[in-house]
């Protein structure tokens, strides 16, 4: 991994940045500084930021990123040189020190073969999904923070045959697809001078001949504009919502898209989102085991759902 460039300004975590078993970093607004290892979160009281250091660091490593991070604008998302995914809250949104949290990329590079002998899903899941990507089915992966969805989405997605257009829509780049016509955009909010959301970067981008939709995490009313992309020809499309479960994604997906939906009843946005989605594959975090739990087709919902 490649932190050289904040590791001068983040010394207390030098270690844990270099670690390639903890995943996560975590430093709170009270001064506690948290990882997560191996799934599980462990506290590390002997590690302390200095008073105002961290704060301090911060604004620079946000200037480095050519990005404002201050009273005035406290929130700072952005993304390292290796896909890492750094976020900081400042005060006075928090209080009293600042709230940072750094996402290691550490599935860089994973294979199919590596989430089986890791227990992450089993061959004949794998074989699905492949399978499913092959065919250019709609994608939709489900599950909690931390579940494993976008390691999931990277792996699978290495399966889309290579010559075709893949574009890739996130709120902050985390998927790293190593296909050779990828094109990849975010809908950062602090990185645009006027107020560019998800649904207006995804209705533009849909204007550049995609033959593979990826949208890293669908959380608001982009919804809308996904089905309609769809419903309108777009094949092979992958997605990560955050649900409980298979049949919860649907249900969650169609709540989402009814925001933009003009009136149009849950029930009918619902049967689309069923004729939209072929496959929903759910994953989750038990005990520090990031497995698929279960891969549905979406005609096996009932109406009720």
């Amino acid at each position: 991994m490649s932190f050289e460039v904040i590791i001068p300004f983040l010394k207390p975590i030098e270690h844990l940045l270099a670690s390639r078993t903890v995943s996560e970093i975590m430093v709170n607004p009270d001064g506690s500084v948290w990882m997560e290892e191996k799934g599980r979160i462990e506290s590390l009281p002997e590690i302390r930021f200095e008073e105002g250091a961290l704060l301090t660091s911060l604004e620079v490593i946000a200037n480095r990123f050519g990005k404002k991070l201050d009273a005035d604008s406290p929130i700072l998302n952005l993304r390292l040189p290796d896909g890492s995914r750094m976020a900081a809250l400042i005060p006075p949104v928090v209080n009293p020190q600042p709230l940072l949290t750094i996402r290691k990329f550490t599935s860089q590079g994973f294979t199919m073969d590596d989430l089986i002998e890791r227990r992450m899903l089993t061959s004949k899941q794998g074989q699905q999904l492949t399978d499913a990507v092959r065919r250019g089915d709609n994608l939709l992966i489900s599950g909690g923070t931390g579940a494993g969805k976008t390691t999931l989405t990277n792996v699978i997605a290495d399966f889309i045959p290579d010559n075709d257009r893949i574009l890739i829509i996130e709120d902050v780049a985390e998927l790293s697809i190593p296909k050779r016509h990828v094109i990849s955009a975010e809908a950062q909010l602090d990185t645009h001078k006027s107020q560019i959301g998800f649904s207006d970067l995804l209705k533009a981008a849909l204007r550049h001949r995609p033959d593979r939709i990826i949208v890293g995490e669908i959380r608001g009313p982009e919804a809308r504009v996904f089905l309609d992309a769809l419903n309108t020809g777009h094949r092979g499309s992958l997605s990560t919502i955050h649900a409980n479960s298979a049949s919860d994604a649907l249900r969650r997906l169609a709540q989402l898209a009814i925001r933009g939906s003009g009136g149009v009843l849950l029930a009918d946005v619902t049967e689309e989102c069923r004729r939209s989605i072929d496959l929903i594959a759910h994953v989750a975090n038990q005990d520090g085991w990031r497995h698929v739990t279960e891969i549905r087709t979406s005609h096996e919902f009932a109406d009720g759902m």
